[in-house]
């Protein structure tokens, strides 16, 4: 019998799928300490970026449903 892969919920939780199938990710450091930086800087934090190439392979296997 086939068993289904588990999806790494963490992984899930974090990343989404766009419509040509890149990953796309939140930015870091907008959690704290925000007094110090910049608007501009806060404000380029906000966007989604994708996932860089590298990593992609690594993140289809824990997200295989995705």
């Amino acid at each position: 019998m086939q068993h289904k892969m588990k999806t790494s919920r963490a992984a899930a939780k974090r990343f989404k799928v766009t419509g040509t199938g890149k990953l796309m990710r939140n930015k870091a450091y907008k959690r704290h300490i925000l007094t110090k930086k910049s608007t501009k800087r806060k404000r380029n934090l906000r966007q989604p970026a994708l996932v860089d190439a590298t990593s992609v392979k690594t993140m289809k296997k824990i997200l295989p449903y995705l």
